[in-house]
């Protein structure tokens, strides 16, 4: 999304489990395309005066949203393999869970009441799930997405890694490359130069990947004058 919709801010975050942490919030509303994702991110809301918590699984495949007025938005993107067991990832992919309400600021998760996260104290937040070991870890796939050795079979990999991601090693590869070729189109790099810096065989295999998984072509991301917004 820009700015004609959204007041963004993002930051990097103190614990080695996230991302990053974002908050935004909306001067109007608009429709937007939100793009695949290949994190687990949890999102609170504030929307006509009552606080929501969202757990987002990875998305797959572009779809129109609608961004609503006068709302606020605080994120926290989690690394590949990091996951609520309780929650697990290969249920919520293309999809959300809305955690309960325990009151005006706090939620239900896992039986306990939490209170609502911010953007100053999310890292303590993350710290009390991990302590609560509601939120992990699995080293197997960091050390796979870094092309480190493991001691287990190629199958048993894939099986870690869909358990802590929903996805496989190669979707997850996908994803990523596609959003990198959009942020170089979006930095002014062109459409052959995208394709070399992302590690595209070629200009149509570029198109296929990004029509599929961020719903717009090269030329679309490219133009000044293609005005419709991204979840990126």
């Amino acid at each position: 999304m820009n700015n004609n919709l959204l007041n963004i801010e993002n930051r990097p975050a103190e614990s080695p489990l996230v991302e990053t942490i974002w908050r935004s919030q909306s001067n109007q509303a608009g429709p937007f395309l939100s793009i695949a994702t290949s994190r687990l991110e949890l999102v609170i809301a504030r929307h006509e005066g009552q606080l929501y918590c969202t757990v987002r699984g990875p998305e797959t495949r572009p779809k129109m949203a609608h961004c609503p007025p006068d709302s606020e938005w605080l994120g926290i993107q989690f690394k590949h393999g990091v996951f609520l067991p309780h929650l697990p990832p290969s249920d919520l992919v293309d999809g959300q869970v809305t955690l309960p309400q325990a009151s005006g600021r706090s939620f239900w998760l896992h039986g306990s009441a939490w209170e609502f996260p911010t953007f100053d104290n999310a890292e303590v937040f993350i710290a009390r799930l991990v302590k609560e070991e509601l939120l992990v870890c699995d080293p197997v796939v960091t050390s796979s997405l870094q092309a480190r050795p493991t001691d287990l079979s190629p199958r048993s990999v894939q099986r870690r890694f869909r358990r802590a991601t929903g996805l496989t090693q190669g979707t997850i590869s996908q994803i990523e490359r596609a959003r990198f070729a959009v942020s170089l189109l979006r930095q002014g790099f062109s459409i052959l130069d995208t394709v070399e810096q992302a590690g595209y065989a070629d200009q149509p295999h570029l198109t296929r990947s990004l029509k599929r998984l961020i719903g717009q072509t090269p030329a679309q991301l490219a133009s000044e004058t293609y005005a419709t917004q991204l979840s990126f």
